[in-house]
């Protein structure tokens, strides 16, 4: 059913003048005459009788006026709900632990006002990602397509902030003690980050991590959570583990975790944030603004030869 037929129905019965609606809809009589005469033959009725005044309801024009108002509210409120920043900004993030929640928290809470919906997409090849932003499932998503040629071109990626690393050991650790660490130190050690997922681009960053630096990246088994391997690191006097400067994590107090910031240079994981290339959620902008204003990254620092140029 054509809804605009619709409205010009229920302006006309409102107004008792087909040139009344008419000027009101901002077309001309005839359209209006037509829409009505299409909407009659679909639903095989007369709605109106003409008069010396304009027009009547007729009794089926009565009995269908009530649904035909719901039907133009329902299309008015449908139409709303779509309208750009009329509904909440729809961000895919990798966690809701990670540094990318962690800065949108931030951001919200420095205008609780802002309507954010976040969401992880249970995807780990980024350009699965990317067409879910592509398709509109997603207003933006924290993730990178670190190979240009396969980021769809209806979608924009740009540089959005830079996660030093840490080092997490428990208390027993030899490293335990260190205020800091550069990366030849990381060498010889069991670094363990478990459920690095091939084809994800932590994947990618971790293989070009471990070849700059030398250094021993152990993805064996599956990730059975947080609490697991905070577990785990506790109890061991030998395993580490690298987590995001900004990562929130919370472990029981007796677990003693020390979490040592890595320099000379730090090593960075850079984050990406892609939107749609045209129309894109008005809401980015002020989010894009906020992650602009997050703290430097720390110099000297690597960051992988794929990691999008800084805004």
């Amino acid at each position: 059913m054509d809804t605009e037929a619709v409205r010009t129905f229920v302006r006309a019965a409102e107004l008792g003048q087909l040139r009344h609606a008419a000027d009101e809809l901002g077309v001309t009589q005839q359209a209006v005459s037509k829409r009505i005469a299409a909407l009659e033959r679909e639903l095989e009725v007369r709605l109106f009788t003409r008069t010396a005044r304009g027009v009547e309801l007729t009794l089926d024009g009565q009995a269908f006026l009530p649904h035909a108002r719901s039907v133009v509210a329902g299309a008015d409120r449908g139409v709303a709900a779509i309208r750009p920043g009329s509904r909440a900004l729809r961000i895919d993030v990798l966690g809701f632990r990670s540094a990318q929640a962690v800065a949108l928290h931030d951001y919200w809470r420095s205008d609780p006002g802002v309507d954010l919906d976040l969401v992880t997409l249970r995807v780990d090849d980024p350009r699965l990602a990317a067409a879910a932003v592509r398709a509109g499932d997603v207003d933006a998503s924290f993730r990178t397509v670190t190979d240009p040629a396969a980021l769809p071109r209806e979608v924009r990626m740009v540089h959005a902030f830079d996660s030093p690393l840490e080092l997490l050991v428990g208390p027993r650790h030899p490293l335990a003690p260190a205020r800091t660490v550069t990366p030849a130190r990381l060498r010889g050690l069991r670094i363990w980050v478990p459920g690095i997922a091939p084809g994800s681009e932590w994947a990618d960053f971790y293989d070009r991590l471990a070849a700059e630096f030398g250094l021993s990246v152990d993805a064996a088994g599956p990730h059975f959570g947080d609490e697991v391997l905070l577990d785990t690191l506790a109890d061991s006097a030998d395993l580490a583990t690298l987590v995001g400067a900004r990562d929130r994590y919370v472990w029981p107090a007796r677990h003693d975790l020390r979490r040592i910031p890595i320099v000379d240079p730090a090593l960075a994981y850079p984050l990406s944030l892609m939107f749609p290339r045209t129309g894109p959620h008005p809401g980015l902008r002020a989010v894009l603004a906020h992650l602009a204003g997050l703290p430097p990254l720390p110099e000297p620092a690597w960051r992988p030869s794929w990691a999008p140029p800084r805004r």
